[in-house]
């Protein structure tokens, strides 16, 4: 085994630990702590007679991290690997067959971890032995008859125990005329024999001194006694040495390192000791006085042994001062301290027991009357556990001033039922009360809830019931959800009023061949309860459908078709595997049904061909549906027409139009048609241009009997080619001959400008200037003048083909104005809006119309003044 140390540091018992710095690492470490003995060696004696065939040395150290042991024999280290007869046990240094020239010595234990090394105390290993008699023959002894004769016996080779302390005397203090007692006591082969000295000189018995052995009794000491004393064991191997000090006393009575306890404070009704414990040699005795009066022992004054004062049932009379005065025959001292009287302290409103609801916020009373002197903590406790109030723990608060130690529960949970108590501390005492807190809540959730058996449309449950949370259960209540339903809906029960004593149910209701899962929910008066885990996910049984699927609906389709379309069934409603459809039709009048099964799940359209059906013929048909379990409910019946041809004419007479850039009209004349040459249900414009870059082609549909429509969204200056067709529901006919249009130019792109006005009054002159518009424009055919109030969104148009106008209008408000071109391309741009002010003898402020047109002569008299403006006035409003 290896062990790394990155420091060691030797000490014994008495040294001072260094850590090495490349120890520091570790000292973030709280459990580090160096090698500390539990266990050292001691000397052994070992007999060679004995059976046993090992010695044990033991050897144990407390210290984290856990200590390395090694071993040293005469001061050299022990080598594990190499002594094979020597080996660890834990800390313990095990010798196998041990042998008295090799393993007789000393040996030292040596405890090390990361913080140091210690060195254990040296123990001796002696071996006890007896040898055989010399084996060399003795000379013959002669005597005669009669006569005494010795015969000397020489003892074999053999080693004994030295003596060692099994228990030592210890320096001793004590009072003049007192008795001293002290016995020391060693073992060893031979048993020892004791001495006792004093100051290095021999003791002998006298009249006060007794020596007995091992025991030394002195009485009636005095100072002349006092010394340093040995206690001698000794056999014929060794002598022991056991040294004390006896330091014999004697002095007058002294406060002044244990005075009276200066202010001692006790509550009425309380009981007090004061001490009276002076340094005195010999004892001192003890009297007392209360202020000037001598005291004596009564029914509640009690002066006690070791010269303490104690006086019960404490009552206000009693505060003052009391003084001790101690006497021996070396003097009288005297010290003197105050009795305290404080009022009790009373909780004069305990917390109450309460019963409340879970989620409410509760005030737990503990106020007190105390002394105005004494300060009063309040402590509260639940269930036995300190509540930390200065750590922000939830839910709990104290509320009140230095008297008062309510306690706030806020938002009170289920766990917070349980034993409050408030504890009221003192410096002089510490009194509590008590009071049981239940809070009722909803219930838990029910338990195991399982499903018993299930047919198609019901299910047995059985479940136990949770915690009542301090509220009896009343009610249960059963829930369902499937892969259709949205959430968890409650369902029908037998009993159909489920007990709080209830456990167990049967569902109805249910929808066959549908997977189910379960959940019961609890509650009572509280509240209603979380609800259970689910069931497991079971389906219940199939059985034969009995939902019909709805709207039967068709017509259309090919010659020889009758097309039939339904709703479909929802899953849910489906009942069983291998669901399809059943379709019953006959023409009307006719009374066999001609059946056809749709095994699609997913159908809701079939087409029954048959060569033999005219076009628009009137059929009976009926939807049913059906399953493994059989067939099931059919639809009402309805009456859908057969498919038709499509029309046959096509439409006369087609002609179009441009009415501007994006628009053109196309229109055409109405087929009479027939049961021949097929019905028509309107009509389909197809409209293209023949641009090889942009090819265009669009279609759209009229229905009835219009003739005419207009195609919007076009561009301007193109060439479009339009043409019609009627259709049905059999399709489309043929079109008719192509005809074709250009569209008129785009609109100016340019927006008036220059635009000029004057007030007066209720009449407004506008002018402004000309539009030239470009080559691939529509001219300029007029102007449109577009004014409104500026609260209403009304808005008034007036056209003309001029550059001026004059409008009549009551300025109650301002006006917001614009104007913009007309052409065949449609209307061009708008000039910016302009706002007429409500005030009369106005004008704006523009740039000088520099060719102004006859028209604008027509308003000379009303315009005059708005060339002033233009040339001269620096305010405008646009």
């Amino acid at each position: 085994m290896k062990f790394v140390f990155c420091c060691l540091t030797y000490y014994t018992h008495h040294y001072t630990l260094y850590v090495h710095p490349c120890c520091r690492r570790w000292q973030g470490d709280s459990r580090l702590s160096r090698p500390i003995f539990t266990q050292e060696p001691h000397d052994v004696t070992f007999p060679l007679d004995l059976s046993q065939s090992e010695i044990t040395l033991n050897c144990a150290a407390n210290g984290y991290p856990s200590s390395h042991y090694r071993w040293t024999h005469n001061g050299t280290d022990i080598d594990f690997a190499m002594s094979y007869h020597y080996r660890l046990d834990g800390g313990n240094l095990v010798i196998s067959s041990p042998h008295t020239d090799r393993d007789v010595g000393t040996y030292q234990c040596l405890a090390t971890n990361l913080l140091g090394t210690i060195l254990s105390q040296k123990a001796k290993l002696q071996f006890a032995y007896i040898e055989d008699f010399e084996t060399r023959t003795r000379s013959t002894v002669s005597v005669r008859e009669g006569q005494g004769v010795v015969l000397l016996c020489g003892p074999p080779p053999h080693f004994g125990a030295p003596p060692e302390w099994e228990r030592k005397i210890q320096n001793t203090y004590l009072s003049i005329y007192d008795s001293l007692f002290w016995e020391c006591k060693a073992s060893g082969k031979p048993h020892p024999w004791y001495t006792w000295l004093k100051n290095g000189e021999r003791l002998s018995p006298e009249e006060r001194i007794q020596i007995e052995n091992g025991t030394l009794i002195i009485t009636m000491l005095n100072v002349s006694d006092s010394g340093v004393y040995q206690c001698a064991a000794e056999n014929k191997y060794q002598i022991i040495y056991a040294n004390a000090e006896l330091r014999v006393l004697a002095s007058a009575p002294d406060f002044s390192k244990n005075p009276i306890k200066k202010n001692s404070v006790v509550q009425v009704g309380g009981n007090i000791a004061i001490e009276c414990k002076p340094n005195a040699f010999p004892k001192a005795a003890v009297t007392w006085k209360r202020g000037t009066d001598s005291l004596r022992q009564s029914r509640r004054v009690f002066l006690l042994e070791d010269g303490s004062l104690k006086i019960q049932n404490v009552s206000r009379s009693d505060a003052g001062s009391y003084t001790c005065i101690a006497t021996n025959q070396f003097g009288v001292a005297r010290n003197t301290g105050s009795l305290v009287v404080k009022e009790r302290t009373v909780i004069t409103v305990p917390p109450s027991e309460m019963d409340v609801t879970v989620g409410e916020s509760i005030v737990l009373p503990c106020q007190v009357s105390r002394d105005p002197s004494v300060e009063v903590a309040f402590v509260w406790s639940f269930n036995g556990h300190i509540i930390d109030l200065r750590k922000g723990v939830a839910h709990f608060e104290r509320i009140g001033g230095e008297s008062v130690g309510d306690l706030m529960i806020r938002n009170i949970q289920l766990s917070h039922s349980g034993k409050y108590l408030c504890m009221v501390q003192t410096t002089l005492e510490s009194l509590s009360a008590v009071a049981d807190i239940i809070v009722r809540g909803p219930p838990g959730p029910p338990e195991d809830v399982r499903v018993d058996h299930i047919s198609s449309t019901t299910s047995q449950l059985s479940w136990r019931p949770g915690s009542d949370n301090n509220s009896p259960i009343q009610i249960f209540t059963i829930q369902a959800r499937t892969p259709f339903s949205v959430g968890w809906q409650a369902v029908s029960t037998i009993p159909e009023i489920l007990s709080g004593k209830t456990y167990n149910a049967t569902v109805v209701g249910l929808s066959p061949w549908v997977e189910y899962e379960f959940r019961v929910v609890a509650g009572n008066s509280v509240g209603i309860g979380e609800p259970s885990k689910p069931s497991e996910l079971l389906r219940t049984r199939a059985s034969v459908p009995v939902v019909a699927p709805t709207n039967i609906h068709g017509g259309g389709g090919s010659r020889f078709e009758l097309v039939i379309m339904w709703e479909p069934v929802p899953e849910e409603l489906q009942n069983g595997g291998e669901f399809g459809y059943l379709v019953m039709l006959r023409p009307v009048g006719s009374a066999t049904w001609t059946k056809e099964r749709v095994p699609s799940v997913d159908s809701s359209r079939f087409v029954y061909r048959n060569e033999s059906i005219t076009p628009l013929s009137p059929f009976e048909v009926k939807v049913g549906v059906y399953n493994t379990e059989g067939e099931g409910a059919l639809s009402a019946m309805s009456v859908i027409y057969s498919g038709e041809d499509e029309p046959q004419l096509a439409p006369r007479g087609t002609s179009v139009q441009s009415f501007s850039a994006s628009e053109m009209e196309v229109s055409w004349k109405a087929i009479a048609w027939n049961r021949n040459t097929g019905r028509v249900l309107g009509y389909e414009v197809l409209y293209w241009t023949d641009d090889s870059r942009e090819p265009m082609i669009g279609k759209i549909r009229v229905s009835g009997n219009v003739t005419t429509k207009t195609i919007t969204g076009l561009k301007a200056n193109t060439i479009y080619f339009a043409s019609v067709r009627a259709y049905n529901t059999g399709g489309t006919g043929p079109s008719s001959p192509p005809v074709n249009v250009t569209t008129k130019k785009s609109p100016p792109s340019q927006p008036p400008a220059n635009i000029a006005w004057k007030l007066t009054n209720s009449k407004l002159c506008l002018n402004w200037e000309h539009v030239k518009t470009m080559e691939n424009e529509s001219e300029v055919l007029g102007y449109k003048i577009l004014y409104r109030q500026n609260r209403q969104s009304k808005t008034h148009v007036l056209e003309t083909n001029n550059t001026s106008a004059e409008l009549l209008v009551p300025f109650e408000e301002d006006y917001l104005i614009e104007i913009r071109t007309v052409s065949d391309g449609g209307d061009g741009s708008s000039s910016e809006e302009i706002r007429i002010p409500k005030m009369s003898s106005l004008s704006s402020r523009g740039v000088p119309v520099l060719e102004p047109s006859i028209h604008f002569l027509f308003c000379y008299f009303y315009c005059l003044a708005i060339f002033t403006v233009l040339l001269f006035n620096p305010l405008y409003d646009e």
